[in-house]
C-alpha cells in the first residue's frame, strides 16, 4: 500500500468510526453525535406550525411522524413536515396517525413534541415518558397540579428529558430581566405586578353540527363530554377565533395562557422556581378578573393586576426599594436608572441558566442527558401557580397553600380542585 493509499483508507476509517449507532454507547435513550433525533408531533393545530419550523431549524432533527383526530389538519401538516424535511435533503417519510398512541408505538421515534389543546397534555405527556420518549410540551404544562406531579414523576421515573414551552427563558430580555432583580440592581423586591387577561370559565357555547373527519370523542378524551362547537376546534389552524383555552376543562384562560409565561418570569426572579406563593388573596368584590394577590413565603408579594397604559398589557413589573423594571416582549424598562436594561451583568454577579434558543437547548439537552431550561418541574411550579389563582377566583375567598405538600391548608373543597375527574379509561397516574 502507497502512502496515498494508506492516507485514504485510514480517513475512510476514521470517518466510518465517528457514526456510531445511538445502542452502542451510553446505553438506552443514547443520541450518538451524527444520529438524528427523529421526532413525532402530537396534535397538528395553530401553535405546532411554529414548534415545526423553530425545532425544524435544529439541524439533528427529522420528522417521522404527526396524530391528531382531525384529518384535514393532521393531513394539511403531514405535507408541511415532509417539506421541512427536504430543506434538509432528508427524504424521510412523515406517517400520519389517528390515535396518538399508534405513534407513541414506533421504537423509531426519539421523542415527541405535544401541542395538543391542554386538556390533554398530562395524559399524553405521561405515556410518552412510559414509550420512552422525550418530550417537548407547550406551556402551560397542566390543567391542574395533580397533573402537573404526575408529568414531574414519570419523568423522572423513566429517565427523559422534558422541555417546557416556557421559550421567554431563552430570551435575552426577560433572562436580563431576571439576573438584574436577582442581583439587587433595584434593590429589595417588595412587589410585583402581573399583566395578563382573565380567569378561566365555564364552557357556555352552543353544540354545533361536528364536521368530516373529526372525531369528536376523542378530542374531548378525558375531560367531560359536551357537543361540538368550532370556536373550540375550529376547520382551519389560522382561525382568530378559536378559543378553547378560555374554557374551564380544555384550558385556565388567559391566567394559563399568557400567564404561563408571565408568572413563569416571576417565579424565575424571585428565585422560586419548583415553589409557590404560600397565600393567595383574591378580588373583594365578586365576579371581578383582575386584583388577585398572592404571597410568597419570603413576603414578597405579587399581584395579578392590569398597571400602566395601552401597550403594558401581558408584562411583568418588578418593583425594588431602589429602583423599577417592567419587561414584556415588547420592551426592557429601567427606573430610575434607564441604562441597567443595556447594561450587562457583572461577571462577579450571580447567573442563571444560560440559553438563547429554546429548542436547540432540547434538543442539546437529549444529547447530553441533562435538564434542559425549563424542565418539566420548572413547568410544572409555574403552571400549578397558575391553576391555583384560577380556583382562588373560583371560591373567591382567601387560601393557604404548602408548596412542599402541594396542598391547601384546612381547605377540603379547594383541594378537592388541585385534581379533576377523568372521562372513560383514561388515567394520567397510570405510570
Amino acid at each position: 500500500m502507497n502512502r496515498r493509499n494508506f492516507i485514504g483508507k485510514t480517513a475512510a476509517s476514521a470517518v466510518a468510526f465517528t457514526i456510531i449507532p445511538r445502542h452502542v454507547m451510553g446505553g438506552n435513550g443514547f443520541i450518538a453525535a451524527n444520529d438524528k433525533i427523529q421526532l413525532g408531533y402530537i396534535g397538528t393545530g395553530k401553535q405546532i406550525y411554529t414548534l415545526l419550523k423553530n425545532i425544524g431549524a435544529c439541524k439533528e432533527t427529522v420528522v417521522l411522524a404527526a396524530s391528531d383526530v382531525y384529518k384535514s389538519k393532521l393531513d394539511q401538516f403531514v405535507k408541511a413536515a415532509l417539506a421541512e424535511n427536504a430543506k434538509k435533503e432528508i427524504n424521510a417519510k412523515v406517517d400520519g396517525y389517528h390515535f396518538y398512541r399508534e405513534l407513541l408505538d414506533r421504537k423509531d421515534i426519539d421523542a415527541v413534541v405535544i401541542g395538543s389543546p391542554d386538556h390533554w397534555h398530562a395524559q399524553m405527556a405521561v405515556d410518552a415518558a412510559k414509550s420512552g420518549k422525550d418530550i417537548y410540551c407547550e406551556k402551560p404544562l397542566a390543567l391542574t397540579v395533580s397533573e402537573g406531579r404526575a408529568m414531574v414523576d414519570a419523568t423522572r421515573k423513566y429517565n427523559r428529558v422534558f422541555q417546557t414551552g416556557n421559550m421567554q427563558r431563552s430570551w435575552r430580555d426577560f433572562r436580563h430581566a431576571v439576573e438584574l432583580v436577582r442581583n439587587g440592581y433595584i434593590g429589595d423586591i417588595k412587589e410585583v405586578n402581573i399583566s395578563v387577561g382573565e380567569p378561566v370559565k365555564q364552557c357556555d357555547l352552543p353544540t354545533e353540527p361536528t364536521p368530516e373527519g373529526l372525531d369528536w370523542n376523542e378530542w374531548v378524551g378525558p375531560s367531560p363530554y359536551r357537543g361540538f362547537n368550532a370556536i373550540l376546534a375550529p376547520a382551519s389552524v389560522d382561525d382568530p377565533w378559536a378559543w378553547w383555552r378560555g374554557y374551564r376543562d380544555f384550558g385556565g384562560g388567559l391566567i394559563t395562557d399568557w400567564g404561563a409565561h408571565m408568572f413563569d418570569i416571576a417565579q424565575w426572579a424571585l428565585d422560586m422556581d419548583e415553589s409557590a406563593p404560600i397565600k393567595f388573596i383574591p378580588p373583594d368584590m365578586p365576579a371581578q378578573t383582575h386584583g388577585l394577590s398572592m404571597a410568597y413565603s419570603n413576603g414578597v408579594i405579587v399581584n395579578h393586576k392590569l398597571w400602566g397604559g395601552k401597550g403594558d398589557d401581558n408584562a411583568v413589573q418588578f418593583i425594588g426599594t431602589e429602583g423599577r423594571i417592567e419587561v414584556s416582549r415588547r420592551f426592557l424598562r429601567t427606573f430610575p436608572n434607564k441604562d441597567l436594561a443595556k447594561q450587562d451583568i457583572k461577571k462577579t454577579d450571580k447567573r442563571v441558566y444560560f440559553s438563547d434558543n429554546h429548542y436547540q437547548d432540547w434538543i442539546d439537552a437529549i444529547k447530553k442527558r441533562s435538564k434542559p431550561v425549563s424542565d418539566v418541574a420548572i413547568g410544572h411550579s409555574t403552571s400549578a401557580v397558575c391553576n391555583i389563582i384560577n380556583i382562588a377566583y373560583e371560591l373567591q375567598r382567601p387560601l393557604n397553600y404548602n408548596p412542599e405538600t402541594e396542598k391547601f391548608i384546612g381547605d377540603d373543597m379547594a383541594n378537592m380542585l388541585l385534581d379533576r375527574p377523568y372521562r372513560g379509561t383514561w388515567n394520567y397516574k397510570d405510570f
